[in-house]
This record gives structure tokens, sequence and C-alpha cells, in this order.
């Protein structure tokens, strides 16, 4: 990809660093830190997010008290701006280091993997770490979040690599190298795992061992995480593509072109995928065949993923304006403003959508009456 395609502006301030020097040979940039955008995970009326501080966050819903966990650190950043790394683990060092993936709640545990290169897992009673993987030394940075199935925990790294670890010890149990680095989330349904790769193909793994069921090629880097519905895999490609293959041997059953590249995970209400893009735009489209039904402007990027709540299919645009979808009307509504770049997942609970943009608090925002309802501070 050339830097005259690129929009400074257009997704999180990471992500243009990155772009704007190549994805590749990358150098250390003097004087920027990366920010997370964790997303949250709602686990017995327990919010989890990872802050701009490094550390995993417990919210209680009901009365806004928090947890915090030791905070991931590194001396110096590692991995995708090329610079050293030293003596990273989940504590220690000198610096902080950034939580851009979702943590994922299992029995107890919940787990975060960092950009320092170190996977963590920690009681949800008193955020504790249980376990670290690797044990000694590191990975390259990650950048999605794990995902849980049949106690196994699997996250792509930026090194391009696949892992599955048993998600009560953090042993390794498989991995696989794609062609090139990973930065999203990977999706399982039934026995099988999707995710997408820089090297422009989607794949489908067995999840008990990681072996290779097949490859769907596409025209572009892969970050969003996939979909899975009624046996059709949707995800969306830098091609400026959002793909509909066959979830039992990847074929391409339809493919629908937007402005620019589909960034996120979609969404599917009644046969309507509702897909945000960095051109502006939300897209319905019909999911048997690709048609478009209707699309909204949001006026800036939509680069962080919707959420369903009740009837609506909410999203927030790039510049913090929230939008709410009526499934049944089809109709848009803005319900709010936070003001706030909003580049990360959203969240939703009881009515409630959870958003962590660029700063160091979680926004709260009423679906039904647009209410902004106090901020929680992420800061320890």
């Amino acid at each position: 990809m050339k830097l005259n395609k690129m929009k400074i502006g257009v997704i999180a301030l990471l992500v243009v660093i990155i772009l704007s020097i190549g994805l590749l040979g990358l150098s250390c940039v003097s004087g920027i830190a990366p920010i997370g955008w964790s997303g949250g995970t709602v686990a017995d009326g327990v919010l989890y997010v990872g802050s701009n501080e490094g550390r995993l966050t417990a919210i209680n819903i009901d009365d806004s008290s928090r947890q915090w966990a030791e905070a991931l650190k590194a001396k110096t950043q590692s991995g995708l701006f090329g610079c050293s790394a030293s003596s990273i683990g989940c504590g220690g060092g000198s610096s902080s280091v950034p939580i851009y993936g979702t943590p994922v709640v299992s029995d107890n545990l919940v787990y975060v993997a960092g950009y320092n290169g170190k996977i963590c897992a920690y009681n949800t009673s008193n955020l504790a770490t249980r376990w670290v993987y690797p044990r000694e030394g590191y990975l390259q940075p990650f950048v999605g979040g794990p995902v849980i199935s049949q106690g196994i925990l699997f996250v792509g790294c930026a090194n391009g690599y696949i892992y599955a670890l048993d998600a009560l010890t953090g042993d390794m149990l498989a991995e696989y190298e794609t062609g090139d680095k990973i930065w999203g989330t990977a999706a399982v349904d039934g026995d099988s795992l999707y995710i997408g790769s820089f090297d422009k193909k989607l794949y489908a793994f067995n999840i008990t061992d990681l072996t290779l069921k097949w490859v769907c090629n596409t025209e572009g880097s892969i970050i969003s995480t996939p979909l899975v519905d009624n046996g059709t895999v949707y995800f969306g490609s830098f091609d400026k593509k959002l793909y509909a293959v066959n979830a039992a041997d990847g074929t391409v059953k339809w493919t629908f072109t937007g402005g620019k590249w589909f960034w996120t995970q979609p969404q599917i209400v009644d046969g309507v995928i509702y897909a945000g893009c960095l051109d502006g735009y939300v897209y319905l489209i019909n999911a048997a065949n690709g048609a478009e039904i209707k699309s909204f402007t949001l006026g800036s990027p939509a680069a962080g993923a919707p959420v369903i709540s009740g009837n609506y299919v909410v999203f927030a645009s790039q510049k913090g304006l929230i939008y709410k979808i009526d499934t049944a009307t089809q109709d848009i509504r803005q319900i709010a403003d936070i003001k706030m770049n909003v580049d990360g997942p959203l969240t939703a609970y009881n009515g409630i959508i959870y958003i962590h943009p660029q700063s160091s608090e979680i926004k709260c925002i009423d679906v039904e009456t647009g209410a902004v309802l106090p901020d929680i501070s992420l800061v320890s």
C-alpha cells in the first residue's frame, strides 16, 4: 500500500504511525507512545477492560468500584516499531505497555494479550496473576485479543503465529505460522477457528490441534474479526471488500465493495449485515446475496466494532458520534456525542453502551434515551 493512499486521522494514532512508515522494516519513533484501544467484556456483573496504563481493570457495574491488575511493563517498547526490548513481563521495567485486544473471561480467569508480547491470566476474584506466557522472554506484540473454546486459549501475534494454549495452565498446545503478521482477533464456531493475516488470507483451523482446514485468498491484509453465522464467515479486507465465504470450505459466496477498508467485525440481525467502513458509512447488506439494502453516513470512519443492544445496532464514529439503527425499521438516529476519538470496539450490557475512547475513562450511554451517564475512570 502506498503512503499517498493514506489519510492521517482515518484510524488510531498508532495505526497512522505504523502505516505511514510502511508496516515493514519499522524503526523507533522518538517521543511517541502507542495508545491502547481495548474493548470491554462483561462477566458476572463486572466489566473488564485494558487501560492506557497497561493494566487490566475490573469495574463492578452496580457501584463502579474498581480493581486493577499489576501493570504490563517494558523497559523499552518493542516489536511493531522495531525498537529493542528487554526485561519484558507482566510487571517490572519502566514504561507502560498498551493493551489493544479485548480481555476474555472463562472459568474464574480473565486473560489479556499485551503489546509487550506476553499473555497474562488473572484470577477474577482479585486480579492476581495466575500465569504468563511465555514464561521467559517475550514474543512480538499482540494487537488482537484472545478467544477461548473447549479450555483452549487462542491468540494471534505480530510474528505471524497463531498460538493455542491450555487456558488453565498457559502451557503451549499448538502453533501455526501464517505468512505475515496477525493483528486481528480470531472467531470460533463449533470445532473451527477463523483468523486473518497481513498475508491477505483468511485461515480456518481445527481448534483441537490447529491443523489447517482451508485458506481463503483476498487482495488485502485482514484485521477484522470474522463473524460466523449460519454456515457463512463474514470478514473485511484491506482490498475494500466485505467477504462472505462458505464456512465448510472457504469458497467465496459474494463480496461487497465499500469506499475504503472494512476494519471491524460486522453484526448480523435477521439476515441483514450491519458493516461499518473506514469511508465513514454503515452499510446494510443482504446476508444471502451481498446486495446493498441501504447505507448511512457517520461523518467519520467507523473504526470501532458495533454492538447489538435490544432492538438496535449501535455504532460510534471515530469522532465520537454515537448512533443507533433500529433493526425493525432500519432507521438511524444519533443519540450522543462524546467528543472523543473512538477506535476500539463498543460493549453493551443491560441497555448501556460502554465506550473506551482515546482517554483514561469509560464513557457510558443509555441506548434508549441517549443519556450520557457518569464516566468511569480507569486511572489506578
